[in-house]
């Protein structure tokens, strides 16, 4: 029956408390210094505490904010208090009243709305306030007795010199971001700028510090000491605002030139394909071609499928995959030296001086390289025949086929087959694949600039080692 007793006595001691600061008079402007009330609705906000020389929008749930802020419409002041939580509570209902600040500011609410379960409203900040005693803590709305600190200015030379290197911070900032300007000027429209304290927290609302630091900040009521934390913080902004203004100029720089360097090359591209000293990527590709071939003898088969080429090259859109494919195709095929043979040395005293330079014995190996070679020159040349050079690593196989191609005054190519996975390395692959080549016989052709070099296919007992398919 206690317990009951004692409850039914708070919900009436809150109601008699809203009741008193509904009807408690006011004046219709509350200012700094005036007849501020001494009971107050509190809300507190989680982004960064609220400085008295402040005017910005605030946003809050409907739920559980809705009843607090219609009791403040309904009080003459119109105001109400805003205190910093660092983390918001679990439970915004319940929430531990030792976890707010000492220093909140009182701000008066104009022009509330609703909308999508959010209630917003703009907030004047007029002053300090601190809580004197809990009125109702319980459930919102909550209600609180509080006091205003009193801030004695004397106007020693030092607080001069703080407010004006203030100024200056402030100054330097106005060029750096736009932003600033505006806010510099709703502040010069409320406030004296000879005032230091509004001053200081307006210099400190300027800068994007930590929740905690601005609330040290608001904490802080004597004037000198305030400006001795707000200054290294603006001054710290100061230098933040400059290093982002020359990031992005910087930025803004390189991609000017890149800009600037792409207009100028297209305007030059067109220039030069008005007056006839350039032509498309097309054309030039075509001409390109055309001008490797020349002097060339292709077979009439090559002739013809090239020719082919050309003219779908010249149908085609650049950009389209196809274009790519077929100009690959007629890049390889105009870079094989069509035509292009190496005159064979038919000398076999050379051939036989060369095979002793190279190599100490070998004479079995010798003689059968010089038989094969007399055959050839009294055939006259030599011409799609095969050396089969078998023995284990390290002999000097490899060494042998490039000294019969010095003997014939050839250029010697030589790839290794050991370890090849597919066929398509010796053979090409299918021009639909994106980076086809062909195989590695044409690219031979290609590298030496003959028709007729020494190819050596080395390793070919290390063909065929996997469970995969046989290459062979």
């Amino acid at each position: 029956m206690s317990d009951q007793h004692t409850d039914s006595a708070t919900v009436s001691d809150d109601v008699n408390a809203e009741h008193e600061v509904a009807s408690s008079p006011s004046t219709s402007l509350a200012l700094p210094g005036q007849n501020l009330p001494d009971k107050v609705y509190i809300i507190p906000i989680h982004n960064r505490p609220f400085f008295p020389a402040q005017v910005l929008p605030v946003i809050v749930n409907e739920e559980p904010w809705a009843e607090t802020l219609e009791l403040v419409s309904k009080s003459d002041h119109h105001s109400l208090a805003l205190f910093f939580m660092d983390t918001p509570p679990d439970d915004t209902r319940h929430f531990d009243t030792d976890a707010l600040p000492e220093y909140g500011t009182l701000v008066k609410v104009h022009h509330a709305s609703r909308e999508n379960g959010k209630l917003q409203f703009v907030a004047q900040g007029l002053s300090r306030v601190r809580i004197r005693t809990w009125l109702k803590h319980h459930r919102p709305p909550y209600l609180v007795e509080v006091e205003y600190p009193q801030t004695p200015v004397e106007p020693t030379d030092e607080v001069k010199a703080y407010g004006m290197a203030l100024i200056n911070a402030i100054k330097e900032l106005l060029p750096l971001n736009p932003l600033y300007s505006e806010e510099l000027k709703n502040y010069l429209n409320r406030f004296s700028p000879n005032d230091p304290s509004p001053l200081t927290d307006f210099a400190a609302a300027l800068t994007s510090a930590t929740g905690v630091e601005l609330q040290e900040v608001l904490d802080c009521v004597p004037m000198l000491k305030r400006m001795e934390k707000v200054l290294p913080m603006l001054r710290k902004e100061v230098e933040v605002a400059r290093l982002q203004k020359e990031i992005s100029a910087e930025v803004n720089r390189k991609i000017g030139e890149h800009q600037r360097e792409f207009f100028l090359k297209e305007q030059l591209k067109v220039i030069q394909q008005e007056l006839g000293l350039s032509k498309d990527d097309r054309s030039a590709d075509i001409e390109q071609f055309e001008q490797r071939l020349e002097g060339k003898t292709l077979p009439p088969q090559a002739r013809k499928r090239i020719d082919e080429e050309i003219s779908k090259l010249s149908i085609l859109e650049t950009g389209s995959p196809e274009y790519a494919v077929t100009r690959n195709y007629l890049d390889w095929a105009s870079s094989v030296p069509w035509g292009v043979y190496g005159k064979d040395k038919l000398d076999l005293k050379h051939a036989r001086k060369v095979l002793d330079q190279h190599h100490a014995g070998l004479d079995d190996i010798k003689s059968r390289i010089l038989e094969f070679l007399a055959v050839g020159a009294y055939k006259g040349e030599i011409s799609g025949s095969i050396v089969l050079l078998v023995g284990p690593p390290g002999v000097g196989k490899t060494s042998v086929g490039r000294s019969i191609a010095e003997s014939l005054g050839r250029p010697f190519y030589r790839f290794s087959v050991g370890g090849m996975r597919d066929e398509a390395e010796i053979k090409g692959h299918r021009r639909t694949y994106i980076g086809a080549q062909p195989g590695k016989l044409v690219q031979a052709l290609k590298d030496m600039e003959v028709m007729n070099p020494v190819i050596m296919l080395d390793e070919i007992y290390k063909m065929g080692q996997s469970y995969q398919v046989d290459p062979a």
